[in-house]
């Protein structure tokens, strides 16, 4: 019973840790750059090298243990992970916290195209009608919002394919290699930041006035690391609820996350929101929560046809 209790608190603690994590990280991000301007490509370097010290360190502890992986199979997986995080950091930076929110939800109705096009995967009538309340939520709310920007709209469009197509060869190279994420992240993590690191000098300042070698104060410095730090605390505690929790579980944080953050960019960076917004933010939410509920009871289904099976041959998966 203890044991029990001692676990679930464990659970409890996690889940607060990576909802407070990724809610944090939003805000830290649009904070420097609406109060301090600092470059883009530069503070998702400092994220994925702090994210590569990290690993280091858990690895260190053992808290995983690292897998030999082919260089070559590693680099087109960094190179789009890469252009997810700079695309969704330029989308936070050009367009209110709610739009690039909300443009992030437009990556499931992009897997599912992608994975039927080029991987002939096929998915149910009900998971496919899902997919119309978040796409219509999405382009109303980005009709009705006062700063919508062309330019805005042009890095959420991107950043979500690119999300999308990343997340789709994660779970291909997981499969093919048979690692955790841990174990991928940490080949990707510290190339990820060489490409960055060369890309750099091209694109932004590296000295002078906003370049981040430059003179920046106290604070700015303290909000970048705290940055760096929430964006490993993020993958970290991720990586520990999908293995010891359910799949219902990590979506119902994921909504609450989905919520707050929105709740978030209203009170604290001032963003106006007409009623058709919260018309489209309903609409896009009630997508979402329909597709994790059709998705799950699609698992459920599967793993008891998989155990009746295996109990119908004796126990022999044949």
């Amino acid at each position: 019973m203890a044991e029990s209790r001692a676990g679930s608190v464990r659970i409890a603690v996690c889940l607060v840790w990576n909802l407070i994590s990724s809610i944090t990280i939003v805000f830290l991000n649009k904070w420097i750059y609406t109060r301090y301007s600092f470059p883009n490509l530069s503070l998702t370097c400092i994220h994925f090298l702090t994210t590569t010290l990290g690993l280091w360190v858990c690895q260190w502890c053992n808290i995983f243990n690292p897998k030999s992986l082919p260089f070559r199979s590693m680099l087109p997986l960094s190179l789009t992970f890469c252009g997810f995080v700079v695309f969704t950091n330029l989308s936070l930076q050009s367009n209110t916290v709610g739009t690039y929110q909300l443009a992030k939800s437009m990556t499931t109705p992009c897997i599912l195209i992608i994975q039927t096009v080029f991987y002939n995967k096929s998915f149910s009538t009900k998971i496919k009608l899902t997919l119309v309340p978040i796409t219509l939520g999405v382009i109303t709310n980005s009709y009705y919002d006062v700063k919508f920007n062309v330019q805005g709209t042009i890095y959420a469009v991107v950043g979500f394919l690119v999300t999308s197509l990343y997340q789709v060869w994660v779970g291909a190279k997981q499969r093919e290699f048979q690692v955790n994420s841990m174990q991928l992240l940490y080949y990707q993590a510290p190339l990820s930041a060489c490409i960055l690191a060369l890309i750099v000098p091209f694109f932004e300042p590296v000295f002078g006035e906003n370049g981040v070698l430059s003179s920046w104060d106290a604070y700015a410095i303290y909000f970048v690391l705290a940055s760096g730090c929430a964006a490993f605390s993020v993958n970290l505690s991720i990586y520990w609820i999908i293995g010891n929790t359910s799949p219902v579980t990590y979506n119902m944080v994921g909504h609450l996350k989905f919520c707050l953050t929105l709740i978030g960019g209203f009170l604290l960076f001032g963003e106006k929101v007409q009623f058709n917004q919260l018309l489209g933010v309903s609409m896009t939410l009630s997508g979402i929560v329909a597709y994790t509920h059709f998705k799950v009871k699609e698992q459920e289904e599967a793993d008891k046809q998989i155990k009746a099976y295996v109990r119908k041959d004796g126990g022999q998966i044949v």
